[in-house]
């Protein structure tokens, strides 16, 4: 199994920032967690609101404790509003079930960590995600 290293997170933040430039985004905050949702590098663009770090953590812890990307995590939302209601609750408001939220997958599949990213329109910050993971030489699972 591979781990996602710190290098490897710090590349996939760089690379989002960066894309995010191209996509001419809004300021923008990349979180990149473990597999058991520890915060492994996460950076904050200039003129990034003070709530950004905590929404794209939540973006991709709920990733990770769903199991699905936040894109997934939406549609299913918006059929169980009930459902994300109590996860909230049960997750003390870590979760966050909109596109942005990405899992990061290695080789065989297996779910080694996930980004988020805030700032800009959910398919927006989704993109940057995946133009990061992809960029570290990983698998993007949106959802």
């Amino acid at each position: 199994m591979e781990v996602l290293l710190l290098k490897d997170a710090s590349r996939m933040v760089d690379s989002a920032l960066e894309h995010g430039r191209a996509l001419e985004c809004h300021p923008l905050t990349v979180a990149v967690l473990d597999p058991g949702g520890h915060l492994l590098a996460l950076k904050r663009e200039d003129d990034s609101g003070i709530l950004r770090p905590d929404i794209a953590q939540a973006k991709a812890w709920g990733a990770l404790g769903m199991g699905a990307g936040g894109r997934n995590l939406a549609r299913r939302a918006a059929t169980a509003p009930a459902f994300f209601e109590a996860l909230s609750a049960i997750s003390g408001g870590r979760i966050a079930p909109v596109p942005g939220g990405v899992l990061v997958r290695d080789s065989e599949g297996r779910v080694i960590g996930a980004v988020g990213v805030s700032g800009d329109h959910p398919d927006k910050d989704e993109a940057c995600a995946v133009y990061g993971i992809e960029s570290a030489g990983f698998t993007a699972d949106g959802g």
